[in-house]
């Protein structure tokens, strides 16, 4: 839920408040959603509408720049990516296809925590003798270019089980 916003709903007009109070009557449903969903690969419809909303980040309230807009989606389709994603994290992880140097995207890591050991790293250097030379690099725009072919190339190569696969690509293709 985006900081300050107490009326949070998605495409549908639903309240999260109501999805968490009818938590264990909306979960045997969902659960069967979700497992037809992934074996099929298909992904329904209703997941992929929002409401995008502007959210202030910085500047003067006046100038639109100082916005950025977060989609407000269905929150079972949320729930799905979740699952999703946890299934991609731990078989990225376990064949090894993100490095232990790896900090953003990886849970109880960062950027802060990069920083830290960045700063170990140089002064473990600079205590040896060795000189240090750094370079900036700012890829914060790269991951809106990533092309959906190449990921699921690299998705494919690390060996993801057939039904996720299909989950992702039909997700990325919607």
């Amino acid at each position: 839920m985006p900081p300050g916003h107490s009326q949070v709903y998605g495409p549908h007009g639903i309240h999260l408040r109501v999805l968490k109070e009818l938590a264990e009557e909306l979960a045997k449903p969902l659960s069967i959603i979700y497992q037809q969903s992934w074996l099929t690969g298909e992904v329904p419809d209703d997941w992929r509408l929002a409401n995008v909303t502007p959210i202030y980040k910085k500047g003067q309230k006046e100038d639109p720049g100082s916005y950025r807009p977060v989609s407000l989606t269905s929150i079972p389709g949320k729930i799905m990516e979740r699952f999703i994603l946890s299934v991609l994290t731990r078989q990225v992880q376990d064949n090894q296809g993100i490095r232990p140097s790896q900090h953003e995207f990886m849970k109880g890591r960062s950027c802060l925590t990069n920083l830290i050991s960045f700063c170990g790293q140089v002064t473990h250097l600079v205590d040896e003798g060795k000189a240090v030379d750094v370079i900036y690099l700012d890829f914060s725009k790269a991951f809106d270019t990533v092309s959906d072919s190449i990921l699921l190339e690299k998705l494919a190569a690390q060996g993801l089980d057939m039904c996720t696969f299909r989950w992702v690509k039909n997700w990325l293709e919607g």
